[in-house]
């Protein structure tokens, strides 16, 4: 009798489960799976290759999204380091919103500590040109910023010991038949209130802006701008968002902010960087792998192995070849030495970084 009533419950059981599966059936394999993508990108001796964006927008001023997102964002595409950049003087959903200009930064912090993102406290100085649109990164009071005057505003974000950068310097709303460097540029140049410029913002390339960065040692940025989804507006399959890499030596804000002063940077946008030789030889130098394969009538042929995530183009009088990225090609050099011209790798506006082959 016990037995029986024991295999009762059993069957009960069983169909009281089969049941709850009928009407309710999981599907975890119709969900993202939230996972981190790796950017390859190598360390340069001495240096850490952070990969960072220190423009982007939220619903604090017109951005579409939620700080945190911002943040996800971040994570999930590879990147170390964000600086959320609201508008200062343009602000269009806080009357919805509410808050002040630290909210963004003090909502997305807690999610930031989470993911392990270092989070940039920082704001943008919105003005007409000029002088135009500047990040100030490493704010401990957005707020002190939002005055009448441009020059106190530079003023308070200077006393803040602020990392200052002209965004989008070719933009066509401000400057629409060129880019041009106005007499106010330089005041703010003498008076330490500029150090870097983008040149590359969003989807605009600026080859003059980097000119002036390579003669004036300021940092060379690129950076997102972005004001709705990551994923919506870029070819993450294909590329990444375009970002500054920094050569720090930690993995720490502080680390970020003494190289970012030290102009250690390049911007990466697409498959092409720019900035200064120095780096963008030690990335080129720290990716390639010449491996000596044999000894022909032709010359020395090398199996070149590429770690990175840049596809390198080279140039020379009687031949133009690629290495992939994350790949690797096959090459015969004539000459031991030989020069080459990365076609996607620029040192100047229309001057590109020159190699040896093999690397040393």
């Amino acid at each position: 009798m016990k037995a029986k009533l024991i295999f009762s419950l059993l069957i009960m059981f069983h169909a009281v489960a089969f049941a709850q599966n009928v009407n309710n059936i999981q599907m975890p394999e119709l969900l993202n799976d939230n996972a981190r993508k790796t950017i390859h990108i190598p360390d340069i001796p001495g240096y850490k290759t952070l990969k960072c964006d220190f423009h982007i927008h939220t619903v604090f001023s017109d951005g579409i999204v939620w700080p945190t997102v911002r943040v996800d964002e971040a994570w999930q595409e590879g990147l170390d380091a964000i600086a959320i950049t609201d508008h200062i003087e343009n602000n269009p959903s806080k009357k919805h919103v509410g808050g002040d200009d630290n909210s963004s930064f003090e909502i997305a912090k807690p999610q930031a500590e989470q993911k392990n993102i270092i989070l940039i406290h920082a704001g943008e100085i919105t003005r007409s040109m000029p002088p135009g649109h500047f990040n100030a990164l490493f704010l401990n009071d957005v707020t002190k910023l939002d005055t009448p005057d441009y020059m106190d505003a530079f003023k308070a974000a200077a006393d803040q010991d602020a990392f200052i950068i002209w965004n989008h310097p070719g933009w066509k709303a401000q400057q629409p038949d060129t880019c041009k460097w106005w007499e106010l540029h330089t005041q703010l140049y003498k008076n330490g209130w500029m150090h870097g410029i983008e040149v590359f913002n969003e989807k605009e390339w600026y080859p003059i802006a980097l000119d002036w960065c390579m003669d004036k040692n300021l940092a060379s940025m690129a950076n997102s701008d972005i004001h709705g989804i990551t994923a919506g507006m870029y070819n993450l399959e294909k590329y990444h968002r375009p970002m500054t890499l920094v050569f720090a030596r930690e993995r720490t804000e502080e680390s970020i902010k003494e190289a970012m002063f030290d102009k250690r940077t390049v911007a990466w946008f697409g498959d092409n960087l720019a900035g200064k030789e120095e780096f963008l030889s030690a990335i080129f130098t720290n990716a390639i792998d010449a491996e000596f394969i044999k000894e022909s009538e032709k010359g020395k042929v090398y199996l070149l192995k590429n770690s990175s995530d840049v596809p390198f183009h080279l140039i020379s009088d009687e031949e133009t070849f690629t290495i992939p990225k994350n790949g690797e090609v096959i090459v015969t050099i004539r000459d031991s030495g030989k020069k080459y011209k990365i076609g996607n790798l620029f040192i100047k506006g229309t001057e590109n970084l020159n190699i040896s082959l093999p690397p040393k």
